[in-house]
């Protein structure tokens, strides 16, 4: 089977279950922002040697291709895994886990740091647009609040496990200071 199909040459997409959409559909949009996501993620993967933060970034991978496909099913359609309130509980519990033997926060933090915890943060902002492409979706189409909550809930991951490698490497946060006038 060749990888292109030249189906998507008039500037429309398939769903699963069969129907044809505009490429620039909201449904569309929100998955591909998910599947942005994921791949910003895999960026901090390949670069990241920290086992247990490389077991966790793999798991939300999966999690986020199967939130892709999700999304990518339109409602009264079959699909596969759906995420739910178990995946949302999990994420909570790795960002205890994260934030464990972090010194706490006491101001607003600039994305930076080492390279990994850099990467984190462009992962968490492209999760945090992924978010607000779901949260579209929402207001025009039924979507699962769990698919919302997840997003939500896995910026703040993202954010508690680049505080966690710079703090494991010995870099302390980049803390924001106001502008002076």
């Amino acid at each position: 089977m060749k990888l292109y199909s030249k189906g998507g040459d008039d500037g429309t997409t398939g769903l699963f279950g069969g129907t044809r959409v505009p490429k620039d559909d909201l449904r569309v949009a929100a998955y591909g922002q998910v599947d942005e996501a994921n791949a910003a993620i895999g960026q901090v993967v390949a670069d990241c040697i920290e086992e247990d933060t490389v077991a966790v970034l793999l798991t939300i991978q999966s999690d986020l291709f199967a939130l892709g496909a999700e999304l990518a099913t339109p409602k009264g359609s079959e699909s596969g895994p759906r995420i739910g309130e178990s995946h949302v509980a999990q994420l909570e519990r790795w960002i205890d886990e994260a934030c464990d033997g972090v010194p706490p926060l006491t101001s607003f933090v600039l994305p930076g740091g080492t390279k990994v915890a850099a990467a984190l943060h462009v992962a968490r902002t492209v999760c945090r647009r992924a978010e607000r492409g779901v949260v579209t979706l929402a207001h025009a189409e039924v979507v699962d609040q769990p698919l919302i909550i997840y997003l939500n809930r896995l910026s703040d991951l993202l954010f508690a496990l680049a505080r966690r490698a710079n703090h494991r490497a010995g870099v302390s946060d980049i803390v924001w200071e106001a502008p002076r006038t």
